[in-house]
């Protein structure tokens, strides 16, 4: 019996594309989370009051430009 079905072979010489977080430009809100100990609700709030610095919408999905929220960071003296 023939099925449409996509076939999947996985190739173990190939390594999944996955940068470390210090080498990605933008980084999602869990990830921008974790890499600066900082919660969620607020890195997301944080990214959507500032969309012309560092946040980025992408769908309904906020991302953050890491190098710009560093620099936000450190000039920053409360968040």
């Amino acid at each position: 019996m023939l099925t449409n079905k996509p076939v999947y072979i996985e190739n173990p010489t190939v390594e999944p594309y996955d940068l470390p977080i210090p080498q990605k430009f933008s980084l999602s809100v869990k990830e921008a989370a974790a890499y600066f100990n900082i919660g969620i609700t607020k890195i997301r709030k944080l990214g959507e009051a500032n969309l012309d610095s560092f946040g980025v919408l992408s769908g309904n999905r906020v991302l953050i430009i890491r190098e710009r929220f560093e620099e936000f960071l450190r000039n920053s003296q409360e968040i």
